[in-house]
């Protein structure tokens, strides 16, 4: 068995514990996974409901937007289990969110917050303020799915099934960054899933490197109106693109979230944000930073969250508007 790092001390073990404990005593759960799902928390709801199932637990796994799974996930063990919203039970003893930094991230499934018997909150977003019964939140974890290996090896789940494996490992080589920004926690888990016999290469290819052939389109028109603003954020500098509705005309939803890692590379800029347009005057803007911003901070101020190096929030107004108030709080 490998060694792993310290998981951010005695409260986190405290929770852990009680995580564990109401799991064990499951009857019947809903795993709810957040709007707009990306690979780590359908990977960690995937990988937990497979291990449930496994012990005689009846579960369901959602999310509430979009109506269908983003074409892109369909190679994730399980994924074709997923129920929408009105199909999931009405009442169960067990509800369990995953990577949601708060209730409204689980659109329409946050009802059950306040419906179940119990509630469970597992996430590792540092803007979390835990909403459930029990919130094992530890913002040092580099991905949910993370946290959720920590969870099975409390049963003694170690090797972990291939398809759990699976799971696990495409939360975790995509909220890294293919392990561009992590710990040592998460290399060490990395090893650990590869030598469970999951195909590591054909994972990150399947979720990182492919795209439609459209996208390619898209990423000239909004790469081709992206702006450098060196003075913001005391001189360290803002790189910013926007994607309007129309420029991912035939294009899978999902594809305008790739944008920002391309944006972020700018060495001219400490920070990058992408505003992503989603309705009439109705915009999701991501933020990445470097090293010296918090972008969680930032985000914060407009009702969103995140991470230190990764955040977002949701905005309503004109785009010179939105840009002009995110300007404003970077200084």
């Amino acid at each position: 068995m490998p060694a792993y790092p310290s998981n951010g001390g005695a409260g986190h073990d405290q929770a852990l514990h009680e995580v564990t404990a109401l799991l064990a005593r499951a009857r019947d759960a809903v795993i709810a996974c957040h709007i707009h799902p990306d690979a780590d928390t359908l990977g960690s709801g995937l990988a937990l409901a497979a291990f449930l199932r496994s012990r005689g637990t009846r579960v369901s796994v959602s999310f509430a937007e979009p109506s269908a799974l983003p074409e892109v996930f369909a190679t994730l063990p399980g994924s074709g289990d997923i129920m929408r919203p009105s199909d999931v039970p009405a009442a169960v003893d067990t509800f369990i969110s995953v990577d949601a930094a708060s209730s409204d991230r689980l659109g329409e499934l946050a009802g059950y917050v306040g419906t179940a018997a119990h509630s469970i909150v597992i996430d590792h977003h540092r803007s979390n303020a835990g909403f459930g019964d029990v919130n094992y939140i530890d913002a040092t974890a580099d991905s949910t799915t993370v946290l959720v290996a920590r969870i099975l090896r409390q049963f003694g789940e170690a090797p972990f099934p291939r398809d759990i494996a699976h799971c696990l490992y495409a939360g975790l080589v995509t909220d890294t960054g293919s392990f561009r920004w992590c710990g040592p926690e998460a290399h060490v888990l990395a090893a650990e899933l590869i030598g469970c016999g999951i195909d590591a290469v054909a994972i990150s290819r399947d979720l990182l490197d492919t795209h439609p052939f459209g996208r390619l389109g898209m990423l000239s028109t909004v790469l081709g109106g992206a702006r450098l603003l060196p003075e913001v954020a005391g001189g360290q500098g803002l790189v910013l693109a926007t994607v309007h509705e129309a420029d991912l005309l035939g294009l899978p939803e999902d594809e305008r979230e790739t944008v920002i890692d391309i944006v972020r590379g700018t060495a001219e800029a400490e920070v990058a944000a992408v505003l992503k347009e989603t309705g009439p005057a109705r915009w999701a803007v991501s933020l990445r930073s470097k090293q010296c911003v918090d972008v969680a901070r930032v985000a914060a101020a407009f009702g969103g969250g995140g991470h230190a190096r990764s955040a977002g929030f949701n905005a309503t107004g004109d785009q010179e508007a939105v840009i002009a108030d995110l300007v404003r709080e970077l200084g």
